[in-house]
């Protein structure tokens, strides 16, 4: 007899053993069985409550991005302005949780399997559209030297240029320079007051 309520705790299980074993071992070698042994539980619960590997991977990503979006509203909540708002996402962009060697790993597969599978692309594609509309919505409200949408443009090429500069250096992933830089940044797209 099935445990009722289990569903989202086992679904949780397998989302976060696959953010592990996607850092332990790569994607392209990853199986469903790997998954189901770091979860400890069964292969076949893997199949009944997503199907595939890659309907896996895509809950998965599906989870970091809801942790991100939580991450950056509590960070907006405590925003005074429009310019801490601007902060407040970068502070998101670049907090130690988004440091972590597995979701570093789990980030890249996506990134990756963005290119070749459109649900992977979507997700990314809205991750993305909601930075930007964020940033904006922000830069609206400031006095900018550009456009509030080149202004919320360049800044999320930043963040994101930043984040992979940072995860793929050869020095541990330092959130605190990053976001030193994003600030000049940030700075720089301001009229002087």
């Amino acid at each position: 007899m099935p445990k009722t309520g289990m569903a989202p705790v086992r679904r949780r299980a397998f989302v976060e053993a696959a953010i592990r074993s996607i850092h332990d071992r790569g994607f392209v070698d990853l199986t469903t069985g790997d998954v189901a042994r770091e979860a400890g539980l069964s292969q076949g619960l893997v199949h009944h409550y997503f199907g595939s590997k890659s309907a896996l991977i895509i809950a998965t990503m599906r989870h970091l991005l809801i942790e991100f979006g939580a991450g950056i509203r509590e960070r907006l909540r405590e925003a005074k302005s429009p310019r801490g708002r601007l902060s407040a996402i970068v502070d998101g962009s670049f907090c130690d949780e988004q440091l972590q060697p597995e979701v570093i790993s789990a980030w890249l597969t996506f990134y990756v399997q963005a290119l070749t599978e459109p649900a992977v692309r979507r997700l990314l594609r809205i991750y993305q559209r909601r930075l930007i509309s964020n940033l904006r919505h922000e830069y609206r409200r400031l006095p900018t030297r550009e456009t509030a949408e080149v202004a919320a443009e360049s800044t999320a090429a930043m963040i994101d240029g930043l984040w992979l500069r940072r995860v793929l250096g050869d020095a541990e992933p330092c959130g605190e320079s990053a976001i030193a830089i994003m600030e000049a940044h940030i700075d720089s797209q301001l009229e002087p007051s």
